[in-house]
């Protein structure tokens, strides 16, 4: 979801997926909700018209920029010809999902990401930069708000998407944004996700975190089927393991699916 105060190109954005945004304060949240200094790297993705750009290049110490599409990139080189100059702005035409962190000089130090990206990607973008060899320090992304509260369990209810991130990071949720701050307004509204201290120390090792995933995908395969049913392999191997064979794969916290995956050998 690109965030810009013009209307114009609005539906080939509705095409792609994309809501434009008519408040630029809302950009300014984003912004803020990453927490950036001027000694911060900033990764941002989809800067379409460049309103979150300008936020971030106000409080960042530099902004590498990766937009698709090329009339948007031509048109962000002329809104920010300066900024290029000096080298406060890296713009990328590239898309995201070709985008490799670890392959940029300017964010090997370390770096964070600020995101306005359409639904459809919300998963994969997410997925992408938590799971990657070169991690960001933090992300904050603009999303569905649906979403957002399906990641940090607002329902208290865990879910694959929540343990997945939750495994990786501290999310939260800092603002709601309404449908009809965007032109044109999408049919739910949206808000604001952040993912803190972003690191892997939770897995032991890289069989560990393959192991978390497999065990959770399996078991939410079946989210509403108890564990003993779901996971039946796995408490005959081991039957003095800390799952609740009567629970189902919502009601287990973070720790307990840690450390179920790490006792796996195989």
């Amino acid at each position: 979801m690109n965030l810009t105060t013009r209307k114009s190109g609005g539906r080939k954005g509705a095409r792609l997926g994309q809501h434009f945004l008519t408040r630029p304060e809302i950009a300014r949240w984003v912004a803020d909700a990453v927490e950036l200094t001027h000694d911060d790297m900033v990764l941002e993705i989809g800067p379409g018209h460049g309103i979150l750009t300008r936020e971030l290049l106000a409080l960042a110490g530099k902004v590498v920029a990766v937009e698709k599409d090329p009339a948007l990139v031509a048109e962000l080189k002329e809104t920010f010809v300066e900024q290029i100059a000096e080298g406060k702005l890296v713009l990328l035409e590239e898309d995201v999902r070709d985008f490799d962190p670890a392959t940029r000089k300017e964010l090997q130090g370390g770096y964070k990401v600020a995101a306005n990206i359409p639904y459809y990607i919300t998963g994969y973008i997410i997925r992408k930069f938590l799971t990657t060899v070169h991690q960001p320090k933090s992300l904050a992304v603009l999303i569905q708000k649906e979403v957002a509260e399906r990641v940090v369990a607002k329902n208290g209810k865990e879910s694959l998407l929540s343990l997945s991130v939750k495994a990786y990071g501290t999310p939260s949720v800092t603002h709601v944004v309404k449908a009809g701050a965007f032109s044109p307004p999408p049919k739910v509204d949206s808000a604001i996700l952040v993912v803190g201290d972003i690191q892997r120390t939770c897995f032991h090792s890289k069989v560990h975190e393959e192991n978390f995933f497999e065990l959770l995908h399996i078991a939410f395969q079946n989210k509403r089927k108890q564990l003993g049913v779901t996971l039946r392999d796995y408490f005959l191997k081991h039957p003095d393991a800390i799952l609740l064979k009567k629970a189902r794969p919502e009601d287990m916290p973070l720790e307990s699916w840690l450390e179920a995956s790490r006792k796996i050998i195989k």
